[in-house]
């Protein structure tokens, strides 16, 4: 029997209903791909405000967000409920359930699309990072990056069923389109492990250019996969197939977050974000040649792409926002406000088939309240800061930049603008060998460095030394 061309496509949608991977990651390039509509959401795990906020992509416009915990101060206290450090997240293949890992109380809350509802948290091991579905949907891989395993949880029933031993701290598990294989990158160890699933035996090691990894994609036509190295701002390449071999290591600057892969029109390219610049940078996956550069908004974070990849989203970690980037002419076309501090994101075609997706949603309040600061210093270095509002305190995130590598570094306030006088130490902090570091503190800061708390004003410096023994001032807030 011959089939027409119109009863292939009818057959290729039927075998799909109900099915939302795409010919883009996590999907195979076989797929079909699936147009922009009112049923997809896009999600983005929300570390600050401790939401997961909701995008419909049709209108780029937030529905709402779902909230798992309290802002601070609330969670200082013993955490008998709730979630802290909102941070990772995955979708089913189904498109039914997204789960979302939390750090600061090791759980991965399995959220149901249709009803923005929690329907179930198992707590895993120390500060979980990531949580992905295997292919056919069975399991979650959750990589627990405090310790030196992976849980393997059971999706139906959310228990944990085996652990992957890993190199210590591993940082995220991508699967291969075909499912065979896990790859598993390392945040404290200096090798990527590739697992064979159905065994979940490791049978390939790759070394890592650095230690620390954030981030791992598989491209979907099953031939690379790219990872990102956050402390030396480096992304690097290695065949998806035995021996699993290293073909290109790329500099894409300090702060380096997260990858993916865009399928479209024009060809396959990996998009990264690069922290200290804002900006996305768009490489060919054929001869890793860089096509161009995105200026997106503050800190971009994590980066996901629509079913049919003609749009890629991107988490604005200091911007409290996404960036929406239209993948054939590369530009932001639309930034959607969003919740506090977005880290992992995640982007689930026909995610809600009936009715509007609004239910349990609630609006975003005061997590849309954010302040920026810039702190410079000599040779034009720079580093940003976003004071997120907490109700009387504020989360201070910098993105530290131009320091020297390795040296330890103080956040501090200085009682006059040039950064003379006594510092009071906030915080200490380490840098990495790309001269970078994410520098988190809490406290009435605003207040403080705007003079509106009924006290002296004073100013945010980063001094070289320790809180015993600062040194010299080398980046001054500016006004």
């Amino acid at each position: 029997m011959t089939l027409t061309a119109r009863a292939i496509a009818a057959l290729v949608l039927s075998l799909s209903a109900g099915h939302a991977l795409a010919d883009q990651v996590p999907g195979a390039a076989a797929a079909p791909a699936i147009p922009i509509s009112s049923q997809d959401r896009f999600y983005s795990a929300d570390q600050f405000s401790n939401t997961v906020s909701v995008v419909d992509p049709s209108t780029n416009g937030l529905l709402g967000v779902i909230s798992l915990g309290e802002p601070t101060p609330a969670n200082l206290s013993p955490l008998y409920k709730g979630q802290l450090l909102v941070h990772g997240i995955g979708a089913a293949p189904d498109g039914k359930t997204i789960a979302v890992v939390s750090i600061g109380s090791n759980s991965v809350s399995f959220i149901d699309t249709a009803s923005n509802t929690v329907k179930h948290t198992t707590y895993v091991g120390r500060s979980p990072h990531e949580a992905f579905f295997t292919p056919d949907g069975r399991e979650v891989w959750v990589t627990v990056r405090g310790e030196a395993y992976v849980s393997v949880l059971d999706a139906a029933t959310y228990q944990e069923t085996a652990r992957v031993e890993t190199p210590n701290g591993p940082g995220m598990t991508i699967f291969s389109p075909d499912g065979r294989y896990a790859y598993i990158c390392s945040s404290f160890s200096p090798e990527t492990v590739v697992v064979e699933t159905a065994t979940r035996q490791i049978v390939g090691r790759v070394a890592q250019a650095s230690p620390f990894c954030p981030d791992i994609a598989a491209t979907p036509d099953g031939s690379q996969v790219w990872m990102t190295l956050k402390d030396v701002g480096k992304t690097m390449v290695f065949n998806a197939r035995p021996p699993f071999a290293v073909l290109q290591t790329l500099d894409t600057g300090p702060l380096t977050n997260h990858v993916n892969i865009v399928r479209n029109a024009a060809g396959q390219f990996a998009y990264v974000t690069v922290g200290t610049e804002n900006r996305v940078k768009v490489y060919r996956t054929d001869t890793f040649t860089l096509v161009t550069e995105i200026e997106v908004g503050s800190l971009p974070h994590g980066l996901w792409p629509s079913g049919d990849g003609s749009r890629i989203y991107v988490g604005l970690e200091n911007g409290d926002g996404v960036a929406v980037i239209d993948t054939l002419a590369n530009r932001v076309i639309a930034t959607v406000p969003i919740g506090q501090g977005p880290q992992g994101v995640t982007y689930v075609p026909r995610a809600v088939t009936q009715g509007d997706g609004r239910a349990n949603l609630t609006p975003l309040g005061a997590a849309r309240a954010s302040h920026q600061l810039v702190l410079t210093g000599e040779g034009d270095t720079r580093s940003q800061a976003t004071l997120f509002e907490q109700g009387q305190v504020q989360m201070l995130q910098i993105a530290a930049a131009g320091l020297q590598p390795g040296k330890p570094y103080v956040l501090a306030f200085a009682n006059a603008a040039d950064g003379s006088g006594t510092l009071e130490p906030l915080t200490k902090f380490m840098t990495n060998p790309a001269g970078s570091a994410v520098v988190n503190a809490v406290g009435p800061i605003r207040q403080v460095v705007a003079a509106d708390a009924g006290a002296p004003r004073r100013w945010l410096v980063i001094a070289s030394g320790t809180p015993e023994a600062i040194g010299a001032v080398v980046q001054r807030q500016s006004e």
